[in-house]
């Protein structure tokens, strides 16, 4: 594992432990548009509530063991029997609803593709494309926005499950559709050039397409990282 200095500044959730920092500089806000891996962020946020996501966290690669890799296709074709067993994998939440509820996910997930839609077409379709002030500290970061709201109510209409405004929020921090990493944070400035390099990108392959703006706008020439 490579070693990581503790004379950066970083948000402060992240440093209670090792994983929290590989975490925190590799994987949080940075830009996922891939449909599997967007799938297993909102499962995973879905299986995260009411706990710790260290927990979760920890039980990644047992849930990507368990999940099929959270392959759509196959988990759509996860029965009883497979619930069943899924409830006695000491490696995993054991959580009947949100086992059910991401089996449920995926065959809404198929659905989608059926139709024509994108995941990453539905959630990035809420992304601010201006530039947003950076938060200062922990107390500025609220648990969920009328965009989360806006979002959860498109997945939900889809027949979603386990996807309120909260959960939805800690998705779009967690892939990069919203940057809140701290002003003083030392990866701010990197996730935030990604983020806008990935809106730049669906701009040139869908014109025209915007979201309506959610967010206090940072002022030009701000220092706050972004």
């Amino acid at each position: 594992m490579i070693a990581r200095s503790r004379d950066v500044s970083r948000c402060p959730w992240s440093t209670g432990s090792i994983e929290y920092v590989h975490y925190h500089d590799d994987e949080w806000g940075r830009p996922v548009t891939d449909e599997t891996r967007l799938f297993e962020k909102i499962c995973l946020e879905g299986f995260q509530s009411g706990l710790s996501w260290i927990t979760v966290l920890r039980k990644r690669e047992n849930f990507r063991a368990a999940f099929a890799g959270f392959d759509p296709v196959k988990v759509a074709r996860f029965d009883e029997r497979m619930v069943g067993r899924l409830l006695g994998d000491a490696g995993i939440i054991r959580h009947r609803g949100k086992i059910e509820s991401t089996i449920n996910n995926a065959r809404r997930l198929l659905a989608m593709h059926e139709a024509g839609e994108s995941l990453s077409g539905i959630v990035w379709s809420h992304a601010d494309r201006r530039r947003i002030a950076a938060p200062a500290d922990m107390a500025h970061l609220p648990a969920a926005t009328p965009a989360s709201t806006a979002l959860s109510k498109d997945l939900k209409s889809r027949g979603w499950s386990f996807v309120g405004p909260t959960t939805v929020y800690a998705m779009m921090q967690s892939v990069g559709v919203v940057n809140d990493h701290l002003a003083s944070c030392h990866v701010r400035r990197a996730c935030e050039a990604e983020r806008r390099g990935r809106l730049a990108l669906l701009e040139s392959r869908a014109p025209g397409v915007h979201s309506k703006p959610r967010r206090g706008v940072e002022q030009s020439g701000s220092s706050s990282g972004s």
